[in-house]
């Protein structure tokens, strides 16, 4: 049994806790501790977080740790641990140094994976895709992030940012704008933003009785009502993920997509479209390929990120 860090830092939390590791055993979690990133505070604050709670999960532990795994939002260069960009929801976080860091402040040996791929790798290993070769995993929630998992290995790209799904071209939004500056990728109709602003559009209420803001699990609840313009929003939503997936299993062959996130607990209007859309793009030999519920929920990118921790450590050695 070897026990770790596992660090999870997204745009709106970060999560710490220790993650035990015993050969062909299950991944265990455990004292895992969740504060605010407020990552508009810049990134010099949001890494003088994570270093004190990496501080405080060394304290915790019942035995000390072998090392800290960390999952980030950003773009990361996994041979050096360090944020090379990070759009404006983590203002100032891109240029972190961040493995370099946290080795220098607890003398512990470090590696960083982007939070979706350490999502993905958790998933892969131990969730929705435990046994399988190959799995597409993709999570749909505020945005879109994706990644290809093969034998046990990520998909990085030359520039290790492979499976941003979320910013790939879809006919239904075409036309659309998107966050990250180009037009008519499928994050801005198919996240849950694009989800509110479209109910919105076709008239549905901006906010909630009590004056605050529409929100995605009250157009569900709508939808299940027989909400027409909530229905339509999560169709749309729906449909334009279920076209992509199909043109990604086209491409990839999975032996299976697995999904998580805040949206894909849509209900009817949403699942059934995202099936139409997914057997109208994918090619016949890849039209069977199931599409199955992440497993791992906040685990999963804290499991990821130690695993990589772990495999990193063992190529060195090699």
């Amino acid at each position: 049994m070897a026990m770790y860090v596992g660090v999870d830092i997204g745009g709106t939390k970060i999560a710490c806790g220790l993650v035990e590791l015993v050969d062909g055993a299950e991944p265990v979690v455990s004292l895992v501790e969740k504060v605010p990133t407020d990552a508009q505070l810049g990134g010099a604050h949001v890494l003088a977080t994570v270093l004190e709670q990496v501080k405080a999960a060394i304290a915790r532990a019942p035995e000390p740790p072998c090392g800290v795994g960390i999952s980030s939002a950003g773009v990361v260069d996994p041979a050096t641990g360090d944020i090379t960009f990070a759009n404006e929801l983590m203002p100032g976080w891109g240029g972190t140094h961040l493995a370099t860091e946290v080795t220098g402040a607890c003398g512990l040996p470090c590696s960083v994976l982007n939070d979706v791929h350490a999502h993905a790798l958790g998933e892969a290993r131990w969730g929705g895709g435990r046994g399988m070769a190959s799995v597409l995993v993709v999570a749909v929630g505020t945005g879109i992030g994706g990644a290809y998992v093969e034998d046990g290995a990520i998909m990085l790209g030359s520039h290790n940012e492979a499976g941003h799904i979320g910013h790939v071209a879809c006919i239904a939004a075409a036309g659309v704008p998107c966050s990250c500056g180009a037009t008519g990728h499928l994050e801005p109709v198919a996240a849950g933003p694009g989800i509110i602003d479209e109910y919105i559009r076709l008239g549905g209420d901006p906010t909630l009785p009590d004056g605050t803001p529409m929100h995605g699990a009250e157009i569900d609840r709508r939808a299940a009502d027989g909400d027409e313009a909530a229905r339509a929003a999560e169709r749309r939503a729906g449909l334009a993920l279920g076209e992509v997936l199909g043109s990604m299993c086209n491409m990839l062959d999975p032996a299976a997509v697995i999904l998580s996130g805040s949206v894909v607990q849509c209900g009817p209007a949403w699942s059934d479209a995202l099936r139409e859309g997914f057997d109208g793009q994918a090619m016949p030999p890849v039209r069977t390929t199931p599409m199955v519920s992440g497993q791992l929920g906040d685990n999963a990118p804290l499991i990821g990120a130690v695993e990589n921790l772990v495999v990193s450590a063992y190529r060195e050695l090699r």
